[in-house]
């Protein structure tokens, strides 16, 4: 059929084209504005795979090396101007310029492994391709514990290492207390909290923090207080080490525990302690470390000065000395999200 000179047919025939093409696009599915984005990696499981690489590298346990990288990743959330380190990084190690390339190399940006040798720097080649990449996490990683692996991997070598890399008690401390923490658990993701005492039990708190005090010369109030009655337990609020238990003149009986953020986490005014519990002694979120009292503002066992409560306060170690914070958004946070999920228990 000769559609050129049939004119009225060929218009239907265009038209009726053009409608079943219509119609299968309609008819197709439309691309989505919510379709799902790319699932971002497991920093975790990238920290394990980074961890277990470089420990074939050094012969050092995974754990020493979670504990090494998380003391730095503390450090630099602590002094983000001084020690950046990369959105994307997967380490949280930080080396000066001057460190890793040697203080006397005159290429302060110096990748090349050999002449950082040559001017004393550590940077090192942890990913096998020839370069010391200052801004390679194997590489970041594999520097340090090339450094503080020198003096052995023993107990007593490690600690040297330490102490001749950070050249601070406290930091050989609080790794050492991490890798104690990693070892106890054998897992990364140890982030989880718990509000400092039972959400089912009676007790009130509020902002407290700044407020003054007077018992013992004017200071501020760095804390907050939760009332509550005599022998209401008192709960750890995180996975972390036993670092002091006892007597303090202000506090009373105390325990003071260090997570795995290099936070200092202080319980005052007891009336007792779980007696299971001692300095060094890893705990988790939600265990029982004492009891709600009113100890403190005198001489050792000194009680009633005040009503029974929970005195919480947080402290952030920068490395040399320890600044407090107000603790009572955390307490809020941890006591919505655990009462949230009884709520979610009791409805199954």
């Amino acid at each position: 059929m000769n559609l050129a000179r049939q004119p009225g047919l060929l218009i239907r025939t265009i038209l009726t084209a053009s409608a079943v093409a219509l119609a299968a696009v309609a008819s197709s599915p439309a691309p989505s504005s919510h379709a799902a984005a790319p699932k971002p990696p497991d920093a975790f499981a990238e920290r394990m795979k980074l961890y277990a690489r470089i420990s074939s590298a050094t012969r050092m346990d995974w754990r020493t090396l979670a504990a090494i990288d998380q003391y730095e990743r503390t450090m630099a959330r602590a002094h983000p101007r001084t020690r950046p380190i990369r959105k994307d990084a997967i380490s949280g190690i930080f080396i000066p310029k001057e460190r890793w390339s040697g203080e006397l190399n005159p290429d302060s940006d110096d990748s090349k492994p050999g002449s950082i040798r040559f001017f004393h720097g550590i940077g090192r080649d942890g990913s096998g391709d020839g370069i010391a990449d200052r801004d390679n996490d194997a590489d970041l990683l594999f520097s340090v514990a090339s450094q503080i692996a020198k003096y052995g991997n023993g107990k007593d070598d490690f600690a040297i290492g330490l102490w001749e890399y950070y050249q601070n008690t406290r930091s050989v401390q609080r790794v050492e207390q991490f890798r104690k923490i990693y070892q106890t658990y054998g897992k990364l993701e140890l982030t989880q909290h718990a509000f400092p005492l039972p959400v089912s039990s009676v007790y009130s708190y509020r902002s407290t923090w700044g407020n003054r005090r007077s018992w013992g010369g004017y200071r501020i109030h760095e804390g907050t207080d939760i009332f509550a009655g005599y022998g209401v337990p008192v709960r750890s609020t995180c996975f972390g080490i036993v670092e002091v238990k006892g007597w303090n003149p202000f506090g009373g009986w105390r325990i003071g525990i260090r997570d795995l953020d290099n936070l200092y986490h202080y319980y005052a005014h007891l009336s007792g302690y779980e007696k299971s519990i001692k300095p060094g002694d890893v705990v988790r979120p939600g265990q029982v470390i004492g009891w709600v009292g009113s100890s403190g503002y005198g001489r050792p066992g000194t009680q009633g000065k005040f009503p029974p409560h929970l005195h919480y306060g947080v402290y952030r170690d920068r490395g040399l000395v320890e600044w407090a914070f107000d603790p009572y958004p955390m307490l809020h946070r941890w006591e919505s999200a655990e009462k949230k999920a009884l709520k979610v228990d009791r409805q199954k």
